[in-house]
């Protein structure tokens, strides 16, 4: 089975079918849909539900709930092990705190592929996983 970790732009613009990267996401999940694990953290969960928190939107908050709570859908722990190599990734290659939470995340949980639309992920990710920019495959 396959393990994938979304990073929250890819479910925010799955769940919020934020047209076209919904249409992108969609067709690249396709061959997936039944042999993989969703992997994703607290964090994730965070980052997801502040806009609709901020604007008292419960219909979505319901969405992202519905989300998580998915059997398909492991969320990975923030332990010490993903801080301490968040913390490398941080140090050597200036990535923001939930960045560089987010990889490490994906790395220890050992997932397949890391799922995002920021290009410098993968040079930081090096041969540990493999990220897959979503978006530019649109």
């Amino acid at each position: 089975m396959k393990k994938l970790y979304w990073d929250s732009c890819i479910v925010i613009y799955r769940i919020q079918q934020v047209s076209p990267w919904a249409e992108a996401i969609a067709r690249k999940f396709a061959p997936h849909i039944d042999d993989v694990r969703l992997c994703a953290t607290d964090l994730t969960r965070l980052e997801c539900k502040v806009m609709p928190l901020r604007e008292n939107n419960l219909e979505l908050l319901q969405q992202f709930d519905k989300f998580f709570a998915q059997p398909e859908v492991v969320i990975a722990p923030l332990d010490a092990q993903v801080f301490n190599l968040a913390t490398e990734l941080r140090a050597q290659h200036r990535l923001k705190t939930p960045d560089a939470l987010h990889l490490a995340a994906a790395i220890c949980c050992e997932c397949d592929e890391f799922w995002s639309n920021d290009d410098r992920l993968a040079k930081v990710a090096g041969s540990r996983i493999e990220v897959v920019n979503v978006i530019a495959s649109f």
